[in-house]
């Protein structure tokens, strides 16, 4: 008998739960351990920031789920992963042994690195359900008394996707208010174009999203370092392609939702041949750390170098479908090593991803996500946004039946089967 442990209740750890308890021999233990009783959505976070969802919508219990599939679920959070010793401490000081260690943490959020950044200084989030309820109740302030606003993600983010939605959404809110003439928009980002979404851009990503920008006449800075915020204003540093400074912005808002960069979670960070140095976890093909051999990873947690150098630092994002390829490669080679056997299954690093407009969306496929690709698409449309609400349904059902089916699989057929359409 093994015992699996699991670091991590999100949208990486709950699939990786399931699947590895349909994989898993019946003698092997499976423990998820989580600082958060509670699983979120994390797509629908930008609905909920301006009061398209309550947060109950799109949160679920962890541990009865857990239950009803046979797992054990540890609520007190881990403390430090000690890897000589195959064990976690956990936040209540006490060791759980373990003979396999799956880390789905998701990141550490970053503010710290950005002077006056994120919920306690002078800016939203939307990277976690508490944030986004944060900055529900700041929308709710501000549209009373609408003013200008400043979106985007600042340098060394890898996740540009949720920028571009809540960018879209507010300007589709604000609409329905019949307010927007009364807020200037500007769209701030370390790409260095609209459209890059740290990944060297998709198909004509640049040009639709440059389209979409001036057709809801927000304004855009790229190359942009985010060098301070203060109440009301944000010091931003533009630069050329070579990296120069090129020009001093101070812009002034009386809202504000800037997406931090991430870094690896504080049980992980620093422990030599396990992270790299902003912490997340490295992995090889088969998702296992090349020294602690029966320590594996799945999602954003997950040390990957971008795609290109830029100006300013952009990260690679790990889309939706990346994720549900790790964890299907990971239950395949823990089950292999629990029977002796070589790991063979390596994740397919391809990336899928639906963005909400609020009335409309955008969706892409790169197959690979790192160029040269075999699939280079972007589209938009108003079946985007339906889409985007199906998948939020169809995903909160997994969770509640605990099904480890793949869910971006079907999402990359029907997209596939969209391009079949158009080109006939």
């Amino acid at each position: 008998m093994a015992h699996i442990v699991i670091i991590g209740a999100g949208i990486g750890g709950m699939p990786m739960a399931y699947e590895m308890r349909h994989m898993a021999r019946k003698e092997d233990r499976i423990t998820v351990v989580t600082n958060n009783p509670k699983f979120h959505f994390v797509p629908s976070n930008p609905w909920v920031a301006v009061k398209w969802r309550k947060r109950q919508d799109i949160e679920l219990e962890v541990a009865p789920l857990l239950a009803k599939q046979g797992i054990a679920c540890n609520t007190s959070g881990a403390q430090r992963v000690h890897p000589e010793r195959n064990q976690v401490e956990l936040g209540d000081g006490s060791l759980l042994d373990y003979d396999y260690l799956i880390i789905a943490t998701g990141p550490k959020l970053a503010f710290d690195e950005i002077e006056g950044l994120g919920p306690q200084g002078h800016t939203q989030s939307i990277c976690h359900v508490d944030h986004a309820q944060t900055a529900q109740e700041a929308w709710e302030g501000f549209v009373a008394a609408p003013g200008p606003v400043v979106v985007g993600a600042v340098q060394g983010a890898s996740c540009y996707g949720p920028a571009y939605e809540f960018a879209f959404i507010m300007d589709a809110d604000l609409r329905k208010r019949r307010i927007r003439d009364k807020v200037p928009m500007t769209f701030v980002t370390a790409e260095p174009y609209v459209g890059h979404l740290g990944l060297g851009g998709v198909g004509d990503s640049k040009g639709l999203l440059e389209s979409a920008l001036r057709e809801r006449h927000i304004k855009w800075i790229c190359n942009a370092k985010t060098t301070k915020v203060e109440a009301g204003k944000m010091y931003v540093t533009e630069h050329n392609d070579d990296g120069t400074p090129k020009k001093e912005h101070v812009l002034d808002f009386k809202y504000s939702m800037m997406l931090p960069a991430f870094k690896g979670v504080d049980a992980v960070f620093g422990i030599e041949g396990l992270t790299n140095p902003r912490g997340f976890v490295l992995i090889d093909d088969y998702q296992r750390n090349p020294k602690y051999q029966n320590i594996y990873s799945v999602g954003v947690c997950v040390a990957i170098p971008p795609v290109e150098a830029t100006p300013i630092p952009v990260g690679a994002p790990k889309t939706g479908y990346m994720i549900e390829s790790m964890v299907t490669a990971t239950a395949h080679n823990i089950r292999a090593a629990l029977d002796g056997q070589a790991p063979i299954r390596k994740a397919t690093w391809n990336a899928v991803c639906l963005a909400d407009f609020g009335d409309t969306g955008v969706a892409f496929v790169a197959l690979p996500q790192i160029p040269p690709r075999n699939v280079n698409w972007f589209a938009e449309g108003k079946w985007v946004h339906l889409a985007k609400v199906a998948f939020e349904k169809y995903f909160m059902h997994k969770m509640k039946k605990g099904t480890s089916e793949p869910i971006y699989e079907k999402i990359l057929m029907g997209a596939m089967g969209i391009m079949k359409l158009k080109d006939k």
